[in-house]
């Protein structure tokens, strides 16, 4: 497994505290980060996402909500929403990261850790973000 999946299942887990806790996720990365076996090489990239994804959230729902068919963000599971939400941020703030590598990843994550369901819901609302107009 690549240094940026670690950083996307370490953001995956931030932003599932977060959400947990009823904080901001930056706020705790760094206790996290230095209480579980994490791997270094990803905190950088893992705390970029995280900052993306917090600085950025109202237009990542926003292009969210627009792509998710009779879906509220508060009626998809917590983990399910924030891999959107990492995948979302990297499609639409991220030139350098490929769009078919953002959209990948986030389903193998969704794989890894939520149900059989989720990859083609995670795709299909990731795919309608790729193909809507930039703003």
């Amino acid at each position: 497994m690549g240094i940026r999946r670690k950083a996307r299942e370490l953001t995956l887990q931030a932003l599932y505290q977060g959400e947990y806790l009823k904080t901001q996720a930056v706020e705790h990365f760094s206790v996290m980060a230095d209480n579980f076996q994490v791997n270094q090489k990803a905190k950088p990239y893992a705390l970029e996402l995280l900052e993306g994804v917090c600085n950025n959230l109202e237009a990542i729902d926003l292009a969210i909500g627009e792509n998710a068919d009779n879906w509220r963000l508060d009626r998809m599971s917590a983990v399910d929403r924030n891999i959107i939400r990492i995948g979302a941020f990297e499609l639409l703030f991220k030139d350098e990261v490929p769009d078919t590598v953002a959209i990948n990843e986030a389903i193998e994550i969704a794989k890894k850790y939520s149900t059989d369901d989720a990859g083609p819901f995670i795709n299909g609302i990731l795919d309608g973000i790729r193909k809507a107009p930039k703003k």
